[in-house]
């Protein structure tokens, strides 16, 4: 079986994510493509990502809303056909509820934790409980709600999967010690032996010599 990656197309350019798509094409990878903010709110972005067909694409809008207003907003990117779209767990069961019940064939990925927080950054916003049993709570929420899939950071995919049967997809994936802004890293070879289903990996791929990148995930895999 092929492992799952997607490719974080992290920039405004409509040039530059087509030369990530060009140069991440291998048979030895199952590749898809994830679009944040910034892409989907730039000029072009949501006109490219609404013709890219014959890829697996991945919108990472990351609403958190009341259930009324994430339910419209996931009716409003039907037009973009995507194979997954994120939502904020945080957001409350009925938000999470409401945005799975109108997603038609785009599967609902619940966004539990960002990996760029930790403990103390939880403290910070106003958490009193600790990384591991935020993520086990929203996990079963995601659970209850019927999502189809949940982002965690892939330290915590074997305490979710006790509770989430669904796809587990996990960003914070780095080759080495370099963190940049995440706090809640692996690398990829240990995430995918934790038991994530899909990693996402943005710049250890895409900024230098994407192909030779690529290489490098697919030797360090083997």
């Amino acid at each position: 079986m092929k492992s799952k990656i997607f490719i974080a197309c992290d920039s405004t350019s409509v040039s530059k994510v087509k030369k990530i798509i060009k140069d991440t094409q291998t048979p030895r990878l199952q590749i898809g493509y994830k679009f944040g903010l910034e892409f989907l709110n730039s000029k072009n972005g949501r006109k490219f990502v609404s013709k890219l067909k014959n890829q697996i694409t991945f919108g990472d809008f990351k609403f958190a809303d009341i259930p009324n207003t994430c339910s419209s907003a996931v009716k409003a990117i039907k037009d973009l056909q995507l194979n997954y779209c994120t939502i904020h767990i945080s957001s409350g069961l009925e938000a999470l509820k409401a945005a799975k019940k109108v997603s038609g064939k785009t599967k609902i990925i619940g966004v539990s934790i960002l990996t760029s927080l930790d403990n103390k950054a939880l403290k910070e916003i106003g958490y009193n409980k600790d990384v591991k049993k935020l993520v086990l709570h929203q996990a079963k929420l995601a659970q209850k709600a019927k999502l189809d899939a949940i982002v965690c950071s892939a330290q915590e995919v074997k305490i979710i999967r006790r509770v989430f049967n669904k796809e587990i997809i996990t960003p914070g994936i780095r080759f080495n010690s370099e963190k940049g802004d995440q706090k809640r890293v692996l690398t990829p070879k240990k995430a995918f032996k934790n038991g994530s289903d899909w990693l996402v990996i943005g710049r250890p791929i895409t900024k230098g010599n994407i192909k030779n990148n690529v290489k490098k995930l697919i030797d360090h895999l083997n």
